[in-house]
């Protein structure tokens, strides 16, 4: 979650005149995040989150993320739940930019998980993968493996201003993941985002999910990779190290519920080279590309290059989880 775009009180109040939520009482800029605009909105009916699409986000992929988290939501995932306007829609529009408002989710993003709660995480995954088995909607991963080499020669020239070694360690795992790359494994909708900043926990039980606006079509074991990159990795930098205990607390729960195939478990290795290289250069891009002006906290990209090391000395998935 970020802010780009400012709204004032009476733009927001007229805004939700179109709602049947009551009036508006407070809101609060979200800086977090890096996406979209996003605001905390109280009204006389409870409390919501407004967002305004920027950046990455395509007008014709709303549909789809507006639909997936209806039907989580209605299947008791902990999934926001989608706020229809008074026309009868979902997606609205405020300073000629598309907007949607979602329900709060009551609870707070733990900056660093513990095993049981990466166990939780792990079974709703599982769920999440399994209740949209049937879902007819489809969404390319616009950041997926074909994408990393063209994002790649745009920051090519810059990228060594963050750290020196990153042209040679982008270059050597990008060969060797489109090398490598997995064919013909498990697939459906997968989250695409799930690091500790878009779940939430309420008296240390996990209490939603958020952001869905990466979500799309992709591998289910890319999505344990991309969750053991994002939750199973500890300190900071040059002391970043692997909790293998996480990492098993982590699968046993996505296993409860859904085992992963040999092929899935032999590919892991690769696939985490791949979620790692995926989220170090949209970080690297994003901190060449900074918008002025803009409310935002950037991630640090250089952390990804510890993860990347430890990949590289990975022998089989049983490094990762016993």
């Amino acid at each position: 979650m970020a802010v780009y775009t400012r709204l004032s009180e009476n733009e927001l109040k007229k805004f939700f005149s179109n709602y049947n939520l009551g009036k508006l009482l407070n809101y609060k800029e979200i800086k977090e995040g890096i996406e979209n605009t996003n605001y905390f909105i109280l009204t006389e009916k409870g409390k919501f989150i407004l967002t305004l699409y920027e950046k990455r986000v395509e007008e014709k992929d709303l549909p789809f993320f507006i639909s997936l988290m209806k039907n989580l939501f209605d299947k008791s995932f902990p999934s926001p739940e989608p706020i229809i306007n008074k026309n009868g829609n979902y997606i609205s529009e405020i300073l000629e930019k598309k907007a949607a408002v979602v329900s709060f989710i009551d609870g707070y993003a733990k900056k660093i998980l513990n095993p049981n709660d990466c166990y939780d995480v792990g079974i709703n995954t599982a769920k999440l993968h399994l209740i949209t088995e049937n879902l007819t909607g489809k969404r390319e991963n616009k950041l997926s493996i074909n994408s990393w080499r063209k994002i790649y020669n745009k920051v090519k020239k810059s990228c060594s201003k963050i750290h020196p070694n990153l042209p040679k360690v982008i270059e050597k795992n990008l060969d060797e993941i489109e090398k490598n790359w997995p064919k013909n494994i498990p697939s459906g909708i997968i989250h695409a985002d799930l690091f500790p900043d878009n779940i939430f926990f309420k008296n240390n039980k996990l209490s939603g999910i958020i952001d869905y606006y990466f979500s799309c079509n992709d591998f289910y074991a890319f999505e344990i990779a991309i969750c053991l990159n994002a939750l199973c990795f500890e300190g900071k930098n040059e002391n970043l190290s692997f909790n293998v205990t996480k990492a098993k607390k982590f699968v046993d729960g996505y296993s409860s519920l859904r085992k992963l195939t040999e092929k899935e478990k032999k590919s892991l290795k690769i696939l985490c080279q791949g979620a790692a290289i995926r989220f170090l250069l949209t970080r690297v891009f994003d901190y060449l590309n900074l918008t002025e002006g803009a409310i935002v906290k950037i991630k640090d990209p250089v952390e990804y290059l510890k993860r990347l090391e430890f990949h590289d000395n990975v022998e089989n998935y049983q490094d990762y989880f016993f």
